[in-house]
C-alpha cells in the first residue's frame, strides 16, 4: 500500500529521504520503498512518523484530511 503523505510531509519539513530513514533506523533505499509502495510500512515506523512529524496515523494513512488534530493535554490547554 502507498502512503503519499509519508512523501508529502517528508518534503513538507525539507528533509531528505536519508534524514527519515536515519530517525527509523534503516536504509534510504528501504525507506524509499515504503514511499513507493513497494514495501509495507510497519506499525511501530507509522508511530514514530506521527511522533515527529506531530500528526496522526489517521492522517499519514489517509483516513484523516486534518494534519494537525492531536488533542492537547489539559495543562497545555490551562496555561
Amino acid at each position: 500500500m502507498k502512503f503519499k503523505r509519508i512523501k508529502d510531509l517528508r518534503e513538507d519539513n525539507d528533509k531528505f529521504q536519508k534524514d527519515i530513514a536515519k530517525l527509523l533506523g534503516i536504509s534510504q533505499q528501504y525507506y524509499s520503498e515504503y514511499e513507493n509502495g513497494k514495501r509495507p510500512i510497519p506499525v511501530d515506523y507509522l508511530i514514530k512518523l506521527a511522533k515527529y512529524y506531530n500528526t496522526s496515523i489517521d492522517y499519514i494513512v489517509g483516513l484523516s484530511n486534518e494534519k494537525n488534530n492531536l488533542k492537547q493535554d489539559k495543562k497545555t490547554k490551562t496555561s
